[in-house]
């Protein structure tokens, strides 16, 4: 007999989805924001509205060095998917105060500092992605990070 999937096994399914109309050629990631099993908002990674993606002319990739010192690489072009998430929530006037987010991956220092401020109560996600990063922010803010494994992934 089949059993059914979790609520979380549930969103994350649908959030690997939404992943797919990610317009990055580094990686595809998606965001659901989840209030009661309902959902808020999604987003994914790709250009701002109106401008062109790195599938149609390529990634405008940047080097920096993160305090630690170590090399990072990030494209000008892309908005991250739980920033895209949140501004799709603000746009159709949506608060996703006490909510939680559903990432593919987890996310990076910066939108977790925005997850912070928006009110975010817990991140759930598939895969982990420099946890070092955020570790010191996790500790600090309470925010809760889960991991949702997929059977057969």
């Amino acid at each position: 007999m089949e059993t059914r999937p979790s609520w979380d096994q549930y969103f994350m399914t649908i959030t690997r989805e939404v992943a797919e109309r990610s317009t990055c050629l580094r990686a595809k990631v998606g965001a659901v924001v989840v209030r009661r099993r309902s959902i808020l908002a999604t987003g994914y990674n790709g250009a701002p509205r109106g401008m062109q993606h790195c599938l149609d002319v390529g990634c405008l990739v940047y080097e920096s060095r993160n305090p630690s010192g170590e090399l990072e690489q990030n494209c000008f072009r892309t908005i991250h998917a739980e920033i895209n998430a949140i501004a799709q929530a603000a746009r159709n006037g949506t608060s996703i105060e006490e909510a939680d987010v559903y990432v593919t991956h987890t996310p990076c220092i910066h939108c977790f500092k925005t997850l912070v401020n928006t009110g975010i109560r817990r991140v759930f996600y598939e895969k982990p992605y420099k946890l070092e990063t955020i570790s010191e922010l996790i500790e600090r803010t309470g925010l809760e990070l889960i991991e949702v494994p997929l059977p057969g992934r």
